[in-house]
């Protein structure tokens, strides 16, 4: 599988390593050449893989490591899925690598986490020819800090809108397929509806993440992006830059949001998983989810029966970008590694698989194919186990009209090395909006406001 112009990457960042590590403690020996690799297993530490046991990403190492094999390098690469949720995934690693204690080469990390571990030195700057043009540009975004690049988008994300067919069907609306021109005030309407001819089983008409944990930042931050154009929480610096209306506006929005008659009870207690559940189950006529979620409803549902779309307003760029690990004696290697998982065939393989690829390529070049089998697959009588609807290519059917649009016009997370304390921070001052008795917009942002400026330079 080509992975582009491995020679120059490779030997790039291996120089950047060197001027690194030649001024710093730790990590690799400072004396050694820069070309000195040492053979062995290259280490990928990364959360779970939502494709499953044996999933695309393992799929694809291990067709690395074939070819490894064939040219009888010396070096095999090896998965380690990390236990637990995203936050405890992200201090697993900060430890590790902060002490040494795990031989990490590369890392797999959420796109917030980027400026914290640049910052810390804990991975290595790449060059700047590492991400070229067929990466989406606001993924792109996302890989680099203070103007340098430090990972490689890997797989992406986007918040989607996903809806019963079925439902609206039973209520008498005549156009069942929302398109890119849909808008919350569309969605209430649709409400009141269903409503008024509820189908069997139906409570609600909406369902999303908002227990108190990266989902409700995610849902806050959708709404405070919608409800102000360009905005943002912090400037490029990690710097707090939100104006107190601006802050009032989100909180109007996220509360429309929210409304009570709209918005399941469980869904202030649900995350991904939970909200899943409650829409598959018929809850609910209406979600925000995760790419994913595409696959697995289809499992379970018809295209006649559940419908996505571009969710209404802005959208938060989720996804995972693979770095160096500043400590690794395998740094060329490592890169190489990287370049093979994240080129366009790999990146291919990932769309057939469920994972929103990172790559205009995957979208709308039939050229690029994946080569490990990640499409559709077969039951021992010969039957398709998968059940995805596929455009004529073999993607996922929404790939390149929906999910493609989408992530060119996503909007990312506050971009600072200190994410931790601020999704700490917002999420815990955001939850008093679903309280028994809420503060009014203004006075919740004048906290959330003050709140945020402890926690971020810049702010006091």
């Amino acid at each position: 599988m080509p992975a582009g112009p491995l020679p120059r990457v490779v030997s790039a960042v291996l120089a950047l390593l060197f001027a690194a590590t030649a001024c710093t403690t730790g990590g690799p020996d400072a004396t050694q050449s820069p070309a000195a690799d040492v053979p062995g297993d290259i280490v990928v530490a990364s959360g779970r893989d939502v494709t499953g046991k044996n999933g695309i990403r393992q799929q694809l190492i291990d067709a690395w490591n074939r070819q490894q094999d064939k040219e009888s390098t010396g070096y095999r690469a090896r998965l380690v899925e990390l236990p637990g949720s995203a936050d405890e995934q992200r201090s697993q690693l900060l430890g590790a690598l902060q002490s040494g204690s795990a031989d990490y080469d590369v890392v797999n990390l959420d796109v917030t986490w980027v400026p914290e571990f640049a910052e810390a030195g804990l991975v290595a700057p790449l060059p700047d020819s590492t991400l070229d043009g067929d990466v989406i540009g606001s993924v792109a975004a996302t890989a680099s800090w203070k103007g340098r690049v430090y990972a490689v988008p890997f797989n992406t994300d986007v918040g989607l809108l996903y809806y019963r067919r079925d439902y609206l069907r039973e209520a008498g609306v005549q156009q069942t397929t929302l398109g890119a021109g849909t808008t919350w005030a569309d969605l209430r309407d649709l409400a009141d509806t269903l409503d008024a001819h509820p189908p069997k089983g139906y409570e609600k008409a909406w369902t999303t993440q908002l227990a108190a944990y990266e989902g409700r930042t995610v849902n806050a931050v959708e709404a405070f992006a919608s409800a102000t154009k360009d905005f943002s929480l912090t400037d490029g610096s990690g710097h707090y830059t939100a104006s107190r209306q601006e802050l009032i506006d989100g909180i109007a929005e996220l509360r429309r949001r929210t409304e009570k008659p709209y918005t399941l009870d469980h869904a202030f207690t649900s995350d991904e998983a939970a909200s899943l559940s409650d829409f598959a189950g018929g809850r609910t006529a209406f979600l925000r989810q995760w790419p994913y979620a595409y696959g697995t409803l289809h499992q379970t549902f018809s295209a006649d029966q559940v419908g996505v779309a571009a969710l209404p307003g802005r959208a938060v760029l989720g996804g995972q970008n693979l770095a160096v690990a500043r400590s690794s004696e395998r740094a060329g290697k490592a890169a190489q590694l990287i370049a093979y998982l994240t080129s366009a065939r790999s990146e291919r393989c990932l769309l057939d698989a469920g994972f929103a690829a990172t790559r205009t390529s995957a979208y709308v070049d039939d050229h690029v194919r994946c080569p490990v089998g990640a499409g559709p697959t077969a039951a021992p009588t010969g039957e398709s186990t998968d059940r995805m609807p596929r455009d004529a290519g073999g993607r996922p059917d929404y790939a390149r009209g929906i999910l493609y649009p989408a992530l060119t016009h996503a909007v990312p997370r506050p971009r600072t090395p200190l994410y931790g304390a601020f999704t700490q921070t917002f999420t815990t001052e955001l939850g008093r909006l679903f309280t028994p008795d809420p503060p009014d917009d203004a006075a919740l942002a004048d906290s959330l406001d003050k709140a945020l400026r402890k926690v971020l330079p810049g702010g006091s």
